[in-house]
């Protein structure tokens, strides 16, 4: 997760630098449940409004959770699937509290109404992330249910009335990218704490959808207005959180960005930015999914590092013995192509792995979605001989 404003704020408000703080543990994405109730075009978990079976009971979760405060996971992210749809969610919500997690709970919005707003003030969790794809017609088409846009917005305004941090989680597609000046209308009309854009990886149903995945131009459009839009607010006094995910990318775009808006606070940024290092897939960040099997963040499904029933998670995650993993935790990574060559790949560490598994079955390969230029990325571009002759018709004397 890239934190702009957090940046933004290290640009406008300079503090001294300090050391990089190692987390105790990887933050946990926990899909508790896969079953839903929509069939959002995006989804990578492939979820449907069906029972799944095996998936861990109550007092096998609470386990997991026993493991996990030891082993010094600091936050819990329950997902699904529609998490409100787990009977015993708000029993594993308190105990999680109880342990001393911070927590969080990622849902689509639909289910949040009268019946079980005390419940999920009960639940006291830190922050709920509610997910809109753009504006009423638009969102309800990516959900596939009519309706769904207002049934969300319902659910933002409980939550904002009974004063629980919210925030939109929005993934920018070519489908949707025009909607996202209206989705920070939202923002101010209901005055949300915080704006979560995703660019589209390419897992489960948004595997079968990478071919609407934005052009890069249209992600720099939609990263710069929100670097203006965070700059602004952060000038005028206004409390509010801009992040993204999964395109790491963005922490170099905004580098290239301070260059030209903030030159004299340039040296610092890029200390702040390699002290974040960019992508924490199978470091910082851990998925276990509704079976709990384990894997290196929530797009690797078809990666498994172990199960919870036959392995604790905290010896899964400590000794992984996979490749892969040992991979991602090298320093640098096994780059190739133009993320072995970019000379911001202690910024960005690679980017994300799945879209070039996805496209090349390399884990290693140049990330596609990465909207960099080789100029901005500091690549020299190897010119053949024989390709300038032949642009000049074959003379070379040509001038």
């Amino acid at each position: 997760m890239f934190r702009i404003t957090q940046y933004m704020d290290s640009l406008i408000n300079p503090k001294p630098l300090t050391p990089a703080r190692k987390p105790s543990g990887p933050v946990v994405i926990w899909n508790l449940i896969r079953r839903c109730n929509l069939t959002c075009k995006h989804c990578y978990t492939t979820s449907a409004d069906i029972d799944f079976k095996g998936e861990l009971e109550t007092d096998e979760a609470c386990a997991v959770m026993d493991d996990l405060y030891s082993f010094g996971v600091p936050m819990l992210i329950f997902s699904g699937g529609e998490p409100l749809l787990r009977p015993d969610i708000f029993e594993l919500s308190k105990y999680a509290k109880n342990k001393g997690f911070m927590t969080s709970l990622s849902t689509n919005g639909t289910l949040i109404d009268e019946s079980n707003i005390d419940q999920i003030v009960d639940a006291n969790y830190d922050y709920v992330g509610i997910s809109l794809d753009g504006i009423r017609e638009t969102h309800d088409k990516f959900r596939q249910r009519e309706g769904a846009f207002e049934e969300s917005i319902k659910g933002i305004q409980l939550c904002k009335d009974r004063g629980i941090k919210v925030g939109i989680r929005f993934t920018l597609t070519l489908d949707n990218y025009k909607e996202l000046p209206s989705l920070l209308a939202v923002m101010d009309e209901y005055d949300i704490d915080k704006f979560y854009l995703s660019h589209l990886n390419y897992s489960g149903r948004g595997l079968r959808n990478k071919a609407s995945d934005v052009y890069h131009n249209i992600s720099r459009e939609a990263l710069e207005l929100l670097f203006v839009r965070a700059w602004r607010e952060i000038k005028g006094g206004i409390s509010r959180d801009y992040v993204t995910g999964n395109n790491d990318a963005d922490g170099v775009f905004l580098l290239q960005w301070a260059k030209q808006h903030f030159p004299d606070q340039v040296d610092d940024l890029a200390v702040r930015l390699r002290q974040w290092g960019g992508n924490s897939t199978g470091i910082n960040v851990a998925n276990i999914d509704n079976l709990g099997n384990v894997h290196p963040d929530t797009f690797w499904w078809n990666h498994t590092l172990g199960n919870v029933r036959e392995r604790p998670f905290s010896a899964i995650w400590s000794e992984p013995n996979d490749a892969f993993m040992t991979g991602l935790r090298t320093h640098p990574r096994p780059l190739k192509g133009r993320c072995g060559i970019c000379q911001y790949k202690d910024i960005c560490g690679g980017n994300t792995r799945v879209r070039a598994f996805q496209i090349t079955g390399d884990y290693w390969a140049e990330d596609p979605a990465c909207y960099l230029s080789d100029e901005e990325l500091g690549i020299e571009v190897e010119v053949d001989e024989a390709d300038v002759i032949a642009s000049q018709g074959g003379n070379e004397s040509a001038s």
